[in-house]
């Protein structure tokens, strides 16, 4: 008797322990199931991947991006949160400005084209449609040029000038892509003044106003050439600004036929000085010609202007120039009875001057009370108008002309 009951109690155990089990097993299938008997827990689960919730463009990784490509940050539902993008060039940081579209759903930055040779790393927060948060960190670099352009800016920073400057800029490299160069200059002027730009071939471009600069006008030149194009595969470098003060006015008339130059400041004439312009076969350029540099003393070698081996000067003092040919206006020592009476000179202007220069005389008087940037003006000389761009010789072309020399049709 005790044997059976024995077993049959074991039975009876197990039997209890089976159907435990399947209620608790019922019981747990209960908690997960919704009412049409779907699993409600896989959808709030396991979260998708960032990178499926927020997209960002150029791709995680992506290395030598062209500027013309053009980054953005979207999620497909939900909405962005916060994005950050942080761009590394020339081991300077700085932050993108951007914008998040009226949904959220989007962002792009500010200035659409990206940097050269530069690094980006984004950094976005963002709600899917389930309310669920996620981030995102991605960066990618942008492509290093092989080739660069610089240009170089007359006059110098922080210089005064005269009145007749003309603003030059001169490329290192040809320039194909002309208008979009000139639109990332900028030349601006207080009080304010309409200055236009006059290109000179593929490799030189100018501004100037319509007429000389008023005394006291402030000059800015703003450079923004960093990452532009400006021939195929070539790209600029800088990213500067450089300011000039325009001084009082200086312009000086000389007339190669009566042998003098007059001396007109702010309008008023202070002084007739006596010259010596070109010689008959070595006639002096008309028209208006710019001071672009001066020189102490400076050494003059026919060689080197063309005309073969007839002087070799190692010591002409006050020497200024005012065409890239060659034109100067200098002191003159060798010749002290040509002043005021007849043109001996290759081309240049001569006036009175002592060996190793002195304030006392003519050309010295003359050079310490001159500017670069202040105008020459050439009249009655048996030669041709000086070219507008031999030198700053732009003042010798009219409005509409210069007008008509920009890119930006």
């Amino acid at each position: 008797m005790r044997h059976v009951t024995g077993r049959a109690g074991r039975v009876g155990v197990a039997l209890a322990a089976v159907l435990t089990g399947a209620a608790l097993l019922a019981q747990a299938a209960g908690c997960t199931a919704d009412g049409a008997g779907r699993v409600g827990v896989g959808e709030l689960g396991k979260p998708p991947a960032p990178e499926h919730v927020i997209r960002v463009f150029p791709d995680d990784g992506t290395r030598d991006v062209r500027p013309g490509e053009r980054l953005w940050v979207r999620v497909p539902s939900g909405r962005l949160e916060s994005v950050k993008v942080v761009k590394v060039q020339d081991a300077q940081e700085s932050p993108v400005p951007g914008h998040l579209s009226g949904d959220r759903l989007s962002w792009h930055p500010d200035d659409e084209k990206l940097a050269l040779a530069a690094e980006y790393t984004v950094d976005a927060v963002a709600l899917d449609g389930h309310g669920r948060r996620s981030a995102r960190h991605t960066t990618f670099t942008t492509k290093v040029p092989e080739e660069r352009f610089i240009g170089y800016v007359t006059p110098e920073n922080r210089s005064t000038v005269g009145t007749g400057m003309i603003v030059s800029v001169a490329f290192n490299r040809e320039i194909e892509h002309r208008a979009a160069v000139e639109r990332a200059v900028h030349v601006t002027a207080r009080p304010h003044v309409e200055i236009r730009p006059h290109w000179f071939g593929k490799g030189r471009l100018d501004f100037r106003p319509k007429r000389y600069w008023k005394p006291g006008t402030q000059v800015r030149v703003s450079l923004r050439l960093r990452d532009v194009e400006g021939a195929p595969g070539v790209y600029g470098l800088q990213y500067k600004t450089f300011t000039f003060t325009v001084g009082r006015s200086q312009v000086s008339l000389v007339d190669a036929a009566r042998h003098t130059m007059e001396v007109r400041r702010d309008g008023a004439l202070i002084a007739t000085v006596p010259i010596t312009a070109g010689a008959p076969k070595t006639t002096t350029y008309n028209g208006r010609m710019v001071v672009t540099e001066m020189l102490e003393v400076t050494r003059m070698n026919s060689r080197t202007v063309g005309f073969g081996g007839e002087y070799d000067i190692p010591d002409v003092p006050h020497a200024m120039r005012l065409t890239d040919s060659g034109t100067f206006l200098h002191g003159n020592y060798w010749a002290p009875d040509a002043f005021g009476q007849v043109n001996v000179s290759h081309g240049c202007v001569g006036l009175r001057d002592v060996k190793g220069g002195s304030s006392d005389t003519p050309a010295g008087w003359f050079f310490d009370r001159s500017l670069v940037g202040d105008v020459i003006e050439v009249v009655h000389s048996n030669d041709k108008e000086v070219a507008p761009d031999n030198g700053l010789g732009g003042w010798n072309m009219g409005w509409k002309a210069w007008k008509a020399g920009s890119a930006e049709k």
